[in-house]
């Protein structure tokens, strides 16, 4: 079997990204949770159960957690996204970024309000520089979901400017129980973000929870 490449969390003990770590876990790939904390991110782990031959999942930093990873996920705030970006950006060279932040303005979180830069991805990828492979994805699904169990009835739009990095990510879609759906370039990305607040939206007024989307016109 081909080894599979390790994750990092980044904000892995928040509810959503602690949604993606037990569910790659589960699939079978080696997860580091990484926090600010890393004390806190090591005690998020061992809540984690692994599976399909995985490493137990364990904590760190999250300098620490992304150093160690050939694949970083940030699943935090958009307060935190600049920051982040650039407490990380030594340490993720070569290596793909799945920017899974959404650009949410409270209060009106159910109001698309887009950076000047376009989005969370674009900033990312400006940020960083051109020495990661920046992709945008998973802003459409609710953190709720990914708590669950089984398939989960929701595609994930992936947008970046590197083919095969959008490859790697539309497998970890598959991995989590979702489709994952190319995209296009990280330009794109501006439309999966303000999808997420139309979403919020669309929750609250229909009285739902972890409101999705799906594409048709694609053979499943």
């Amino acid at each position: 079997m081909q080894s599979r490449p390790t994750l990092a969390i980044i904000g892995g003990t928040g509810a959503l990204g602690s949604g993606m770590a037990k569910r790659w876990a589960a699939a079978g790939y080696p997860v580091i949770v990484g926090s600010r904390s890393a004390e806190k991110a090591q005690e998020a782990a061992l809540k984690i159960e692994n599976g399909n031959g995985a490493p137990p999942v364990r904590g760190d930093s999250n300098t620490g957690a992304a150093a160690a990873a050939d694949i970083v996920i940030l699943a935090i705030p958009f307060s935190n996204h600049d920051a982040t970006l650039d407490e990380l950006k030594d340490v993720v060279g070569g290596k793909i970024v799945v920017d899974a932040v959404v650009p949410l303005v409270p209060p009106k979180v159910a109001q698309v309000q887009l950076p000047p830069q376009g989005s969370a991805g674009q900033i990312a990828q400006q940020r960083i520089g051109e020495t990661a492979r920046v992709v945008s994805a998973f802003q459409n699904v609710g953190a709720a979901k990914l708590q669950g169990g089984g398939p989960i009835a929701c595609d994930v739009l992936v947008c970046g400017n590197d083919k095969e990095a959008r490859e790697a990510v539309i497998e970890l879609a598959v991995a989590a129980g979702m489709r994952g759906i190319d995209a296009g370039p990280i330009a794109n990305a501006a439309a999966a973000e303000a999808l997420t607040s139309i979403l919020i939206g669309i929750n609250k007024r229909y009285k739902v929870d972890c409101a999705g989307i799906q594409i048709t016109g694609i053979p499943a």
